[in-house]
């Protein structure tokens, strides 16, 4: 489409080219959030994509964390309540997008479009349409509903949108540090969420793509889009979903990691990048600035974008929105 060609407010994935049970181990539960008690970590990965590295030990302090990503059912309520409109439904502005036609300015956001026969992988523009009318009431477009997706995770939500509904929640979006901890779940340095292997005993831990992406997707896991929050086991920590399903924001400018000043030292509670060190020019002359998202969606697949890890990290323009990006939210404090 012409319009992905000239704005890029939801290419999600172009980068990607290159265990416990319910029994949880969390100490609280209050109001849908788990109490993730902090601690250090080996945060990153010296061995799977190379701007997970280097791997290092961080410090988090301990904080609250919603068990699920946010739902339909929840933005909803926000909606109502506020009457909110989500970046997706509003027009582009023509200064933040200099010589963007203004057809292509249109309110709108990107979906997965499948091809049904094999595409060439380098070009993710292949599988990925940008559509006018798409929103988070509509996320597969202007002709589809919430009908029977109330809990579902709310997808087409840009940055600002998480943090709109943070806001009046009041909480936070959790910092990369701070989600990568409580997505191991006390697992310190297991390459997935439950532990080590993708799939034990040929469980289905999360919702991922199995087959050969974009164009085939078996569904053993039996969802071809989002599943409901919830459907797979929780972490260590009582958390749902915390790889698969949707990409989660968090509050971090993206930035490559460094190593800590000295190998010995421990990084506490690191707040990720700058805005300015962020920025990406994508190759539209559009110095959009980047966040940091996690977690990975069920877009992810072992033949193309493996990053259904807790170390796996995107980076996403503020402005991105897509079928497969949400988030949930934390509350830092006390566990009493």
């Amino acid at each position: 489409m012409s319009d992905l060609t000239v704005i890029d407010r939801g290419t999600c994935c172009p980068q990607g080219l290159s265990g416990p049970a319910d029994t949880a181990r969390h100490t609280h539960e209050v109001n849908g959030m788990a109490w993730i008690p902090g601690g250090t970590f080996l945060m990153g990965s010296d061995h799977h994509y190379p701007e997970e590295g280097p791997a290092r030990r961080v410090r988090v302090d301990g904080f609250w964390m919603d068990r699920t990503t946010v739902t339909n059912r929840d933005f909803a309520a926000f909606v109502t309540a506020t009457g909110y409109v989500t970046l997706a439904e509003r027009p582009a502005r023509s200064e933040d997008y200099p010589g963007v036609p203004p057809e292509g300015l249109a309110a709108a956001s990107a979906v997965f479009t499948p091809p049904d026969s094999v595409v060439d992988r380098n070009n993710a523009y292949v599988w990925w349409s940008y559509v006018p009318g798409a929103d988070w009431k509509h996320p597969r477009g202007p002709a589809s509903s919430l009908d029977g997706l109330d809990d579902h995770p709310v997808v087409h939500v840009a940055y600002e949108d998480a943090e709109a509904y943070a806001r009046w929640a009041g909480k936070s979006l959790p910092t990369e540090a701070e989600f990568e901890f409580a997505a191991r779940g006390g697992l310190d340095g297991k390459p997935y969420v439950w532990g080590d292997e993708l799939h034990p005993e040929g469980r289905m831990m999360a919702n991922t793509w199995q087959g050969e992406f974009p164009w085939e997707n078996t569904r053993q896991d039996g969802y071809d889009w989002t599943a409901p929050v919830g459907s797979f086991p929780a972490n260590g920590y009582g958390l749902y979903d915390m790889a698969g399903n949707v990409w989660q924001w968090t509050s971090d400018w993206y930035e490559l990691h460094k190593a800590p000043a000295k190998a010995c030292c421990t990084i506490d509670n690191p707040r990720g990048g700058t805005e300015d060190m962020s920025r990406d020019q994508g190759g539209f002359g559009i110095a959009m600035p980047r966040k940091v998202t996690k977690g990975g969606s069920f877009l992810c697949a072992p033949s193309y974008c493996q990053r259904y890890r807790p170390a796996a990290r995107m980076a996403q323009t503020i402005d991105t929105s897509t079928c497969h990006v949400g988030f949930r939210c934390i509350r830092r404090g006390n566990p009493a």
